[in-house]
């Protein structure tokens, strides 16, 4: 009879494979070659699962690593409960309490309210086995929520490589101008030059924004009217003051379909043309759903149809 006085270990599977790894490689570079992180990542692995250990599990010299008593004696022990842990996967997966599985998707406020609402809707009419959460938060909270297993995947638009992370492509989306217009005329979606931007009146979201930064670099005397220009936090609030007629904006064209129904005027920039590249971010070495692709291909799709891309 096991003693419950006995305090537990408090270690991870993601420490254990780290361990395991090395025992089969013999080198940190090669065991993080396989599990998809960077050597400098399965380091730390390694050193908190010492540190909850209470033991020095390698003897590392310039040549080679070796287990230690301790390494040898843990060895076993994580064998098993690896292989455990991967068998009771498989056996959750096919029971029927994991018959509806759940797709957690962390997104930044503006993807997660401009972009994600209708592909969610139109997904879950079509999946109804899947069920789907929406994290919303900003870009630090997206890659920590992906990175620490919290969600499926992360969608932003600033996403930059890191160790653990996987970065993805999933469409870009043109910078657009809007102007007021009048609500109730159809307009054709025009094309105009940044260049004939210069000297009107512009909202834009706050400077340190990597959205407004990437206008910035194609805005005609950005630098001398960032005093003068009024700033909103929001696009949709800057939607809301270029309708009450206050001025011009620059905003990414999937928006374009909200702009229409407030009756804006709308201008494809060009000279250059400009883009903002949309990401999903994905934890390395993570067993991907059926699921994630089959949503990552509905967003696509949402996307391709939308005529939003030029």
């Amino acid at each position: 009879m096991v003693n419950s006085s006995v305090k537990l270990i408090n270690v991870g599977s993601r420490q254990l494979q780290a361990f395991l790894e090395i025992c089969k490689c013999g080198s940190f570079a090669a065991a993080a070659e396989r599990i998809h992180l960077s050597p400098s990542g399965v380091s730390m692995l390694v050193k908190e699962l010492e540190r909850q250990l209470g033991v020095r599990l390698f003897e590392r010299t310039t040549r080679a690593v070796t287990l230690t008593d301790a390494g040898r004696l843990l060895q076993p022990y994580a064998e098993r409960v690896v292989t455990e842990l991967r068998q009771l996967g498989l056996a959750l997966q096919g029971s029927s309490s994991a018959s509806r599985s759940t797709l957690t998707i962390a997104a930044t406020p503006v993807i997660a309210t401009c972009l994600l609402p209708k592909v969610v809707a139109e997904f879950a009419r079509k999946h109804p086995e899947v069920r789907i959460q929406v994290m919303d938060g900003s870009l630090d909270t997206v890659r920590q929520a992906v990175l620490e297993g919290h969600a499926n995947m992360g969608m932003a638009f600033f996403v930059k490589p890191a160790a653990g992370l996987l970065r993805e492509s999933v469409c870009r989306f043109r910078l657009m101008s809007i102007s007021p217009g009048e609500r109730r005329r159809s307009k054709p979606i025009q094309s105009r030059s940044w260049k004939s931007l210069d000297g009107l009146p512009m909202i834009a979201l706050p400077i340190s924004n990597p959205i407004q930064a990437l206008i910035d670099k194609h805005l005609p005397s950005a630098k001398a009217s960032q005093d003068e220009r009024a700033e909103m936090n929001f696009l949709g609030t800057m939607i809301a003051m270029v309708k009450a007629g206050l001025g011009n904006a620059v905003i990414p064209s999937f928006m374009r379909e909200e702009c229409q129904q407030h009756g804006l005027n709308i201008a494809m920039l060009t000279e250059p043309a400009v883009h903002l590249n949309m990401y999903v971010a994905l934890r390395r070495g993570a067993d991907r759903q059926l699921a994630e692709t089959q949503f990552l291909e509905a967003l696509r799709a949402h996307i391709a149809t939308s005529d939003d891309l030029a």
